[in-house]
């Protein structure tokens, strides 16, 4: 079947429909390819004419291999693959510009806490912009998104490499955000297009997998390069542009457009001009809203569904924490390893493989998820999502904890780099952040995608501002203390998903 996405639902009208801009179903049969009427003779038998006139709708057969659910197993998966790719680099890129700060301030004359809104301000991209560029999925299709995006993304490392000062560098951050957020809110709806609920699973985990993992190779690379003098912060972002650049070239060649509504309206175009006849049409080209409209109820929807629907607020509220925290750490791991043990910079960008360690152990969690998932779902509909995502809501206060009670100088080093990154915040950040993306989407059906706004949203907004106050925390209470006050406001989220359960 075609994704519905964008397309007029046949729901009833309710006064909570009205507000999210839905409208009654006023579609005719979908799949008729003609219609007749009755014409009585003078026998008074009934005769079927065909109306010449009568507009014919076309859709995709069951079985058509031309819509994007019944790719094939090898187009899916390079569909998917090269989807996730750009989830990675968008991750890496978000954590590997840190790295190079000290040799930032240095040659553009600014402060530490300049240098970090950079940071903030890739976040802020990656949750504002979406709610504008979404509504572009549904006028133009997803391939022509990856593709310009990517360009986007990829003239941004060399804006940020040629910056003479740190506000230069800020508004590409700024920019780059918004071109790598494809990465991240288009590849769900990448996956929903090509694969049914039941097969979701796997591409979904591969998903959080580079989303999270992502976030400790930017950095591990990063933190050689800055230790080494005749390269520095600008060669930082030379690197990773030319092999970005790699990958764009190949973008065009691999991915194809997923979104069944805009196939079937390229195919209705195709036959009237080979036709001639305007009668062959795609149900979305009568039933969608204008652009202008999209843009109005995308930027709007999710903000009401949060303020209206206590499961969205709930649970993005709590990845939002989740969330924020990781920059947090992506802004204090180098201070606290830095003072407390003596690392140097290359040694502390080695750390954050921990959270490359931490999502593959989260990832093969999906594992004792799925069967969990199968076996349930029948029975309690999409809070079967929610069996590992109970353990996550414990496991994240714990690590918060270790991480915070740690933090001496006579304790190892690998005690804060495997009890908090590795072993349990990254994995249970990954484990929350899949859940919430699956159960939402399953939850809300046609609204999925306002719900995922939401809490995407929520996510990078939170994302933006954690780290323009931790260090100034950090500072005033110190790394133990201000840890244990994130670990408390974790237990008191550890009800979330068992409210649901």
């Amino acid at each position: 079947m075609p994704s519905t996405e964008g397309v007029v639902q046949d729901l009833p009208k309710g006064p909570v429909d009205k507000l999210l801009g839905l409208a009654n179903g006023q579609s005719g049969q979908s799949g008729q390819m003609s219609k007749y009427s009755d014409r009585t003779q003078a026998d008074g038998t009934q005769e079927k004419t065909f109306d010449s006139n009568e507009t014919i709708y076309i859709d995709f057969e069951e079985g058509d291999t031309r819509s994007p659910a019944n790719f094939s197993l090898r187009i899916k998966w390079s569909i998917t693959i090269m989807a996730c790719i750009y989830t990675f680099f968008s991750a890496s890129v978000a954590g590997s510009y840190n790295m190079g700060f000290e040799s930032m301030t240095r040659d553009l004359n600014c402060s530490s806490f300049q240098a970090t809104i950079g940071l903030s301000v890739y976040a802020l991209g990656f949750g504002l912009v979406p709610l504008v560029t979404a509504s572009f999925s549904e006028e133009f299709g997803r391939q022509p998104l990856y593709i310009y995006s990517s360009i986007g993304f990829l003239l941004m490392f060399m804006m940020i490499a040629l910056a003479k000062n740190i506000q230069t560098v800020i508004i590409a951050r700024f920019l780059q955000g918004a071109f790598g957020s494809t990465g991240s809110t288009m590849v769900g709806g990448t996956v929903a297009d090509i694969w049914s609920a039941r097969e979701r699973g796997l591409p979904m985990s591969l998903f959080a997998l580079t989303a999270l993992g992502g976030t400790g190779i930017g950095p591990a690379f990063a933190g050689w390069i800055e230790m080494n003098s005749r390269l520095g912060w600008r060669w930082i972002q030379w690197i990773q542009m030319i092999i970005f650049g790699v990958y764009t070239l190949l973008l065009p060649v691999v991915m194809r457009e997923t979104r069944s509504v805009i196939l079937l309206m390229k195919l209705a175009k195709k036959m009237r001009k080979e036709t001639g006849e305007n009668r062959y049409r795609a149900r979305v080209e009568d039933e969608r809203p204008s652009l202008k409209s999209l843009i109005f109820i995308s930027c709007t929807r999710p903000v009401l569904l949060m303020c209206t629907e206590p499961i969205v607020l709930a649970f993005s509220l709590w990845i939002g924490f989740a969330w924020g925290l990781m920059y947090c750490l992506v802004e204090s791991i180098g201070g606290v390893f830095k003072t407390l043990h003596g690392f140097n910079i290359g040694q502390v960008g080695t750390v954050f493989l921990a959270m490359t360690i931490g999502s593959v152990i989260g990832f093969a969690c999906n594992y004792f998820q799925e069967p969990l998932y199968r076996n349930s779902v029948d029975k309690r509909g999409p809070e079967a999502r929610l069996h590992m995502a109970c353990f996550a809501a414990i496991l994240l206060p714990v690590a918060l904890f270790i991480f915070a009670w740690t933090g001496y100088e006579y304790v190892h080093w690998i005690a804060q780099a495997i009890g908090i990154i590795a072993s349990f915040y990254i994995w249970a950040t990954f484990i929350i952040y899949l859940a919430v993306f699956s159960y939402l989407a399953d939850c809300y059906g046609p609204f999925a995608s306002s719900a995922l706004a939401g809490q995407s949203l929520a996510r990078n907004l939170m994302a933006t501002a954690f780290p323009l106050f931790s260090e100034q925390m950090f500072h005033k209470l110190g790394y133990r203390w201000a840890n244990t006050l994130f670990a408390c406001l974790a237990v008191i989220m550890i009800p979330i998903p068992f409210g649901h359960c």
